[in-house]
């Protein structure tokens, strides 16, 4: 099985720009989006299909913001938006698939904001999630979390870290964050698949940031220990342009 996680900075703008094409190459089974900016009523049903999958919309109440899209080619045994807490929910930023072997969640995390003014609420997000998968973890359930953390995890994990330890996205708080999953039963699958590589997933618009390879590695899978045996690969498909972001494809053995 193939998983692949985008954060696309807006659908309709990836439609504009057809850069979606890349999709039949890479062929994942399941596809989860992030940041779609958009709701069923401002695309059009032929935008909202994207073939051979179907598709599943959790878009923000707030029109032009966040929102999360997954698309499936096997039907899982159950579908679910949101943590069931109104203050995340209506921001769009969570669909959780359920298949025989695992649990898959598809997360737009928040963003610390600016001034770091939503840091509080970024931090309550991770901690309100990480009890659901005690939860799950305390019944013997596998996970697999994907998305847009908005957190850099270590030093290596972005270009410019001294630079940045007062900004959101590297601030020791919510780096700690991704330190408490994985001493709760989870892995960075691809730090443990590559322990040293320097590679990033998004890069600021400003300065030529991608052409210079200033970067930060924002999305990930976190696995269960339990599912990490399985991982064949996490694959970082930097030359797939099309938003600030570029898509990470988890690769399972059947």
């Amino acid at each position: 099985m193939k998983i692949t996680t985008w954060n696309v900075n807006g659908y309709r703008a990836i439609l504009r720009k057809n850069a979606l094409d890349w999709l039949p190459e890479v062929a994942p089974d399941i596809l989860c989006l992030q940041e779609i900016k958009a709701n069923l009523e401002q695309i059009s049903e032929e935008e909202a299909i994207i073939e051979p999958y179907t598709g599943i919309w959790h878009p923000a109440e707030r029109k032009g913001y966040s929102g999360t899209a997954s698309f499936f080619k096997d039907e899982p045994l159950n579908v679910e938006r949101g943590l069931g807490i109104d203050r995340f929910d209506v921001e769009g930023r969570v669909i959780r698939f359920k298949y025989p072997d695992f649990y898959l969640y598809n997360i737009y995390f928040p963003n610390g904001g600016e001034g770091n003014k939503r840091v509080p609420f970024k931090l309550d997000f991770y901690e309100t999630l990480l009890e659901i998968c005690d939860d799950l973890h305390a019944q013997g359930e596998k996970i697999i979390i994907t998305g847009d953390f908005n957190t850099a995890h270590r030093e290596i994990d972005l270009a410019n870290p001294k630079q940045n330890e007062k900004n959101t996205g590297f601030l020791p708080e919510e780096r700690e964050w991704i330190d408490r999953y994985l001493a709760h039963g989870f892995k960075d699958a691809y730090r443990e698949l590559y322990p040293e590589v320097e590679k990033y997933t998004w890069w600021t618009y400003r300065f030529n940031s991608r052409e210079r390879d200033i970067g930060w590695r924002l999305d990930y899978y976190l696995v269960s220990d339990a599912l990490m045996g399985v991982v064949e690969d996490v694959v970082i498909h930097s030359d797939i342009m099309g938003s600030d972001h570029c898509p990470v494809s988890l690769l399972l053995k059947d």
